[in-house]
């Protein structure tokens, strides 16, 4: 089996794959999560029929590794004689030096715990996971897979900021993230959009966490996030885009420090800072509130505005996907950004898009509009199966006889 970790500060989500055969859909054993870590955690699993197959209270308090024993515990019992081969993890950033996924050893921690100021959200905790199922499981293989890595294909022109070279050279540029949720749409995109896939594509991964790219032959051009996770669109509690000027007011005039910056900023801006109500577009969308339909409102003018932009990165748009949380499950945003957007050619086809799409355009639509889920597990189980498959045939002949 292989097994998928997307550790985040008080929860772990996983998935179970066949370690055999083709790693598509089909592949899952199991999923779920173990929420509440730091207080009352509960772990979850349900089966790839949607069957729940698990459902326990943790003691209370029950940190990382208690969770993953008891995820391990129950693997293992639950799917007596299937043995778990290796472990990929969802890791936020790999900053300059890492470009694809790999195999973790203590130097690749080290290096990864250099980038913590780059990701304070995420990176700590996708650590946790990694330190505590090597504890657990010393010679188990793990593969760290990155959301910034698909974007290492963009050109040096929209990675940089007009800062002092010397800056730049010490790794401060854009890196993008949600790369592996854009690195598993460009792979099944001819399946839906045929060979205009390898045209000029723009993909919206809308969610708690919000960004665009643009494709060019399935390859990262351009994208809204930049150095942190904190550019680009605004998220559930993240501002996104914003004049650094405002940073240095709130710390001049407002007498604000780093810390309370920081957490303005991460966690208490975006749509819940706007409508004060939520971050959960849910939650907006059925609300009666004026603030909530205003945060909604500059949700959808703000992907217009990225919109704009990263088509005229690619000088032109053939298609635009929706995906993530929002982008698959939000028929009202989607309505809202493509009529906004008619302006590109985009004709949208009511029917379908209540109806989820997967087409939500007409035929006659000059540029085709998608609704596409997104799966980063399976992108991190295939990476996961060809790094231990290539490490373990590198095994093999440097012990065949010679």
């Amino acid at each position: 089996m292989i097994l998928t970790i997307n550790s985040g500060s008080s929860s772990i989500k996983f998935t179970l794959f066949r370690a055999k055969g083709d790693l598509e859909s089909m592949a899952v054993l199991c999923g779920g999560q173990i929420g509440g870590l730091g207080e009352e955690p509960r772990f979850i699993a349900e089966d790839s029929a949607g069957y729940q197959v698990a459902n326990e209270r943790l003691e209370a308090g029950a940190s990382h590794e208690q969770a993953l024993d008891l995820l391990l515990r129950w693997g293992k019992h639950h799917f007596a004689g299937q043995s778990l081969v290796g472990t990929g993890h969802r890791v936020v950033h790999g900053g300059a030096m890492y470009n694809a996924p790999v195999v973790v050893g203590p130097s690749v921690i080290a290096d990864l715990e250099r980038l913590v100021s780059l990701a304070p959200l995420h990176q700590p905790h996708n650590l946790a996971g990694i330190k505590a199922l090597a504890k657990l499981l010393p010679n188990l293989p793990q593969v760290a897979c990155f959301d910034t890595a698909f974007h290492c294909t963009q050109p040096h022109v929209a990675t940089a900021f007009a800062l002092p070279r010397a800056l730049t050279e010490a790794g401060i540029r854009r890196y993008g993230f949600h790369g592996l949720s854009y690195e598993y749409i460009a792979s099944v995109l001819p399946d839906y959009a045929g060979s205009a896939a390898e045209g000029k594509v723009v993909v919206a991964h809308l969610g708690q966490g919000a960004s665009m790219c643009a494709l060019q032959a399935r390859r990262s051009v351009a994208t809204t996030m930049g150095f942190t996770a904190l550019d680009g669109l605004p998220m559930g509690r993240r501002c996104g885009a914003l004049d650094p000027g405002v940073v240095l007011y709130l710390m001049v005039e407002k007498g604000m420090d780093a810390a309370a910056v920081a957490d303005l900023l991460y966690n208490r801006s975006g749509l819940l800072g706007v409508s004060g109500i939520s971050g959960d577009m849910r939650k907006l969308s059925a609300s009666k509130d004026p603030h909530a339909a205003e945060a909604i409102r500059l949700f959808v003018y703000r992907i217009g505005r990225e919109l704009g932009s990263l088509v005229a990165a690619l000088g032109g748009l053939d298609v635009l996907v929706f995906t993530g949380g929002i982008g698959e499950h939000s028929a009202s945003v989607r309505e809202q950004v493509c009529r906004n957007a008619a302006w590109l050619g985009i004709e949208l086809d009511s029917r379908a898009n209540t109806a989820g799409g997967p087409c939500i355009t007409r035929a006659e639509s000059r540029i085709s509009a998608w609704v596409i889920r997104t799966d980063e597990d399976l992108m991190i189980a295939r990476h996961t199966v060809n790094l231990i498959s290539a490490a373990n045939n590198v095994l093999s002949l440097a012990a065949a006889p010679r």
